[in-house]
């Protein structure tokens, strides 16, 4: 038994020394004390980032299909009335949303930037009596009221009992509305005195699209939509102007859900036109982003970068339509963030590795400088008796 304990106790690559041969010097109680702090400094630091979570990035290729993009926007036009302001999208795969009015919210807008009127998009009036009927005479008692179309009818029993009914027969046929005060509904309703009567105002647009997840645009301006020689066309006669101010400042413009750490380069972003009209472009590549948190919950959105052009026009000559254009295009790549905590074992692998690394850094330089002060002290003392 005692040959096995003393082969244990050869094994000992700790052996101890006598206190009574311990020498202690002013030097290394300083060096203690520095790496005891530098000791804790490093050990604090450690547990700050094992007790917070950290994000893992990757980057994969996108391989979803049939997905839908949701485009959230929050844009001011502090010059142009919310009653010709209009927004369409369409995709390379052909499909278009012309004059998209569902989840959009208008807000006029004083000159101050103070809100006016806050309702779903649409000019509506109320309309006066006995409206002209379709067949050319008015309205009389117990008669269902039936509009005309003037030439723009789909089909024989088709009614426009409003002026927008009349402007939306005109944009399925690709015409344009020149004067709306030849047509009774508009006169009746005062379109163009509504109009009017909104110069100078301004108008905060908000609300979302839902779109297909292809490259494709979305773009605010003035004037009712359609297509004419499939040509994207906008309605500008009837509002009789020259020019469109499309200042504009994006409050926010997002491609999905929020997710922490996810910067919009647009957001609070704002443009004043110095030339009497124009067209602003953008240029946007989304890059799809998944981000799941520590608790596993997963976000799919989107971040996205950005360029900038602006196409001026002289007064008088719209040889571009003037708007707020934006051009996007999805990326390839999916990059994925991924909250964790560190494992414990990692924890304690480096509180290990920092206290082991300290105290064998501080162990030599104690060292080196014992050695050195007790050489130096040899030299003088050799000097001194030579």
């Amino acid at each position: 038994m005692d040959g096995i304990m003393n082969k244990l106790r050869n094994l000992d690559v700790y052996p101890k020394i006598n206190e009574d041969f311990y020498s202690r010097t002013l030097s290394g109680g300083v060096i203690t004390l520095a790496s005891s702090v530098f000791m804790c400094l490093l050990f604090f630091s450690e547990l700050r980032l094992y007790l917070h979570a950290v994000t893992e990035t990757k980057l994969v290729v996108d391989t979803s299909r049939g997905e839908t993009l949701r485009i959230n926007f929050d844009i001011t036009f502090p010059a142009l009335a919310c009653s010709i302001l209009s927004v369409d999208a369409m995709d390379i795969s052909g499909e278009q949303h012309l004059d998209v009015r569902h989840d959009i919210i208008k807000k006029r807008l004083d000159v101050h930037g103070n809100v006016i009127e806050a309702r779903q998009d649409g000019i509506g009036a109320p309309k006066i009596e006995k409206p002209l009927q379709r067949h050319g005479g008015r309205l009389e008692h117990n008669e269902t009221y039936c509009g005309s179309c003037y030439g723009a009818e789909a089909a024989d029993d088709d009614c426009c009992n409003s002026c927008e009914d009349v402007r939306e027969a005109y944009r399925k046929k690709g015409w344009a509305l020149s004067n709306p005060d030849l047509v009774d509904q508009c006169k009746r309703e005062g379109f163009l005195q509504k109009i009017k009567d909104e110069e100078g105002e301004g108008c905060n647009i908000y609300g979302f699209l839902e779109v297909n997840k292809v490259a494709g645009n979305f773009h605010f301006a003035p004037g009712k939509s359609f297509q004419q020689s499939n040509i994207h066309v906008h309605d500008l006669l009837a509002f009789q102007k020259d020019s469109f101010n499309i200042s504009h400042k994006i409050n926010r413009l997002a491609f999905g859900d929020y997710f922490p750490g996810v910067l919009n380069p647009l957001d609070s972003v704002q443009w004043t036109q110095e030339q009497p009209s124009g067209m602003y472009q953008h240029f946007i590549k989304v890059v799809p982003t998944v981000y799941t948190d520590v608790s596993g919950h997963t976000i799919q959105s989107n971040q996205f970068s950005v360029t900038e052009h602006f196409k001026g026009a002289e007064i008088g000559r719209l040889q571009s339509l003037p708007g707020v254009f934006f051009f996007y295009d999805l990326s390839p790549i999916k990059v994925t963030f991924t909250e964790q905590h560190v494992s414990f074992l990692h924890f304690l692998t480096n509180v290990c590795a920092i206290v082991g690394g300290v105290f064998t850094v501080s162990g030599i330089l104690d060292s080196f400088i014992y050695h050195g002060q007790k050489a130096i002290k040899k030299k003088m003392e050799i000097g001194k008796f030579s």
